[in-house]
C-alpha cells in the first residue's frame, strides 16, 4: 500500500454518522476528436461533495460504503460513495455532530428544529508527517582527528 492510501484508511476509520464531510471524486471524462483527427484524450477532474453523513454500511471492509446527502436548491440529493475506490482521492471532515443512532434516515423528512444536530467540540486532525531525524555532521569530526594523528605522527 502506498503512504496516500494508509492516510485515506485511517481517515475512513474515524468517519460516523452525523460527521459533515468533503468528499474529494476523481471524474474521467473523454475529449472530442479535434480538427486533425487525433485520439481522444482522457481528462480527469476532481469533484467535490460536501454533505450530511446518514450511514455508514459495512464496517471496515473493502465493500464499505457511506451515504452522504446535502440539500442543493430545496432538493436533497443524497450520493453512495464506496469509502475503498480509488475514485476517491480524499474525505475531509469538516465538522462533527452529537447523534444518537447510527442510522439518520429519519433527517431526509425532518424540517426546522427536527432537523438540527448538535455539534460537538471537532479539531480536523492534520495527516502525520515523519520528522527527520537531525544530521550530524561527522565530517567536522574526521577532519579534526586526521590532524591530529597527522600533528601526533610529525611530533
Amino acid at each position: 500500500m502506498t503512504e496516500q492510501n494508509t492516510i485515506l484508511n485511517e481517515k475512513i476509520l474515524n468517519i460516523k454518522p452525523g460527521d459533515t464531510i468533503k468528499v474529494y471524486q476523481i471524474i474521467k471524462g473523454t475529449e472530442k476528436q479535434g480538427k486533425k483527427g487525433k485520439g481522444e484524450l482522457k481528462k480527469e477532474k476532481i469533484q467535490v461533495f460536501e454533505g450530511l453523513v446518514l450511514a455508514r454500511k459495512h464496517g471496515k471492509e473493502p465493500g464499505s460504503t457511506i451515504t452522504v446527502r446535502k440539500v442543493i436548491d430545496g432538493i436533497g440529493v443524497e450520493k453512495i460513495f464506496p469509502l475503498h475506490s480509488p475514485m476517491i482521492k480524499k474525505i475531509e471532515i469538516i465538522k462533527r455532530s452529537k447523534v444518537r443512532r447510527s442510522k439518520l434516515y429519519y433527517l431526509r423528512e425532518a424540517r426546522g428544529k427536527r432537523a438540527r444536530l448538535k455539534t460537538l467540540a471537532f479539531t480536523p486532525e492534520q495527516p502525520k508527517q515523519k520528522e527527520k531525524a537531525p544530521e550530524i555532521e561527522k565530517t567536522e569530526e574526521l577532519k579534526g582527528n586526521k590532524q591530529n594523528n597527522e600533528g601526533e605522527s610529525k611530533k
